[in-house]
């Protein structure tokens, strides 16, 4: 039963980078486990001696690895396109030099399903969620999800986790949204120890797992793991506890309180800051003018800071309080599209991606020089041209 004070790990990490692990010692001799497939296995044994300053130190080798030198993009997808129209648009980022392709959580289809048929339409692109939900999936499943996405694109796979939001969990889903940020610690647990031997018995504060068992040995001992943040609490978790955070409808300001709280969770738990990826989802318009552009953006605005209590004080707090408390009136009084009508051109501005093919570009620019490591684009499309108008701005912010 893994509680913090013992893993037991299957396939190991490479000598030099199992040594930056805290407090492992191996065990001599082999055990044997079973596969699932009536097969035993060897498996050698390693315990984490407990100390509470090294419960959730994310391991070295789950590191991202990236060229110097070389331009990052992502492109993510959160809706308005059929699955097999997000699978021709990741070949084709692929195909532009996109580092990486993320799938979000929510009505657009079954992420893990899309990722799967991503990874066997693509070569080198990487293939991340962009998030899951610690609450909507048991955390046994999504270990085994991240684990069959990670064999489909031999080791490509980036999982991202988050809590997502008490408005959709519970009324959408029908669970209780309590304890966010333990459940997302103990679901990082499990996770973690599954993919590490691919059998997992746990105890933790939200989650009791007697036992669950992979019936196939993972690819890898370990995963990338992003965690999803917008406030300093959250945002030292993920220093704490993940190799990058994943933003949303940044501003400049917000990318640099991302960077000083993940850099206070990150030395706490003993980690250089640098350890940590910045990455951000951008939302993205392009058109062939800003007024354009800016018009199809709108109802996405309008929607986040409408529905989305965290999304609605994550705008304001970029400075723009009187505009968001004008899109949450109206979104109650009138839905989407009277939230649509009074989002003003400062905000979309300032948090996304909305112009020409030119202002994009630019504004991709300023962003890095900001401090983003990793931006992602997010096309917002809907209506019977979104795979094109997807393949536009995918095609206008290549690297």
């Amino acid at each position: 039963m893994v509680t913090g004070a013992e893993v037991r790990v299957g396939l190991l990490p490479a000598a030099n980078q199992l040594a930056k692990v805290p407090a492992v010692q191996m065990c001599d001799g082999p055990v044997r486990t079973g596969t699932g497939s009536g097969e035993e296995r060897p498996m050698t044994v390693a315990r984490l001696h407990h100390r509470p300053e090294h419960d959730s130190v994310a391991p070295a080798c789950s590191r991202t690895c990236h060229t110097p030198g070389i331009v990052r993009t992502g492109v993510a997808f959160s809706g308005g396109l059929p699955p097999a129209d997000i699978v021709e648009c990741v070949k084709l980022a692929e195909e532009l030099g996109y580092e990486s392709a993320w799938v979000a959580e929510g009505h657009g289809g079954d992420q893990f399903a899309i990722l799967g048929a991503c990874a066997v339409a693509t070569r080198r692109i990487l293939l991340g969620t962009a998030i899951s939900s610690v609450f909507v999936r048991s955390a046994p499943t999504i270990g085994m999800a991240a684990a069959t996405v990670d064999h489909l694109s031999r080791g490509r796979f980036i999982l991202g986790l988050g809590s997502s939001h008490r408005v959709q969990v519970e009324p959408e889903h029908g669970i209780p949204f309590v304890q966010p940020t333990a459940r997302l610690r103990d679901t990082i647990g499990i996770v973690r120890a599954l993919l590490a031997d691919g059998v997992v018995s746990y105890r933790g504060e939200t989650v009791t797992i007697e036992r669950f068992d992979l019936w196939f040995p993972p690819r890898r001992p370990s995963i990338p793991l992003y965690v999803a943040a917008l406030f300093p609490r959250m945002l030292e978790i993920a220093g704490e506890l993940s190799q990058g955070v994943l933003l949303t409808w940044p501003t400049h300001k917000a990318i640099a309180r991302a960077i000083e709280h993940l850099a206070i969770g990150a030395r706490q738990a003993g980690r250089e800051p640098s350890e940590v990826d910045v990455a951000s989802l951008i939302p993205c318009a392009v058109a062939d003018t800003a007024a354009a552009a800016r018009d199809l953006m709108r109802p996405a605005v309008g929607l986040y800071a409408g529905f989305f209590p965290r999304y609605n004080r994550l705008l304001a707090e970029t400075g723009f309080g009187d505009a968001v408390h004008a899109i949450k009136a109206a979104y109650d009084r009138g839905g989407r599209e009277a939230a649509a009508k009074v989002v003003p051109d400062e905000l979309i501005d300032a948090v996304a991606l909305a112009g020409t093919p030119d202002t994009c570009r630019e504004r991709l620019a300023a962003y890095r020089r900001a401090g983003l490591a990793l931006p992602i684009v997010s096309p917002r499309v809907s209506g019977a041209d979104a795979k094109k108008t997807a393949m536009a701005a995918i095609r206008a912010c290549a690297p």
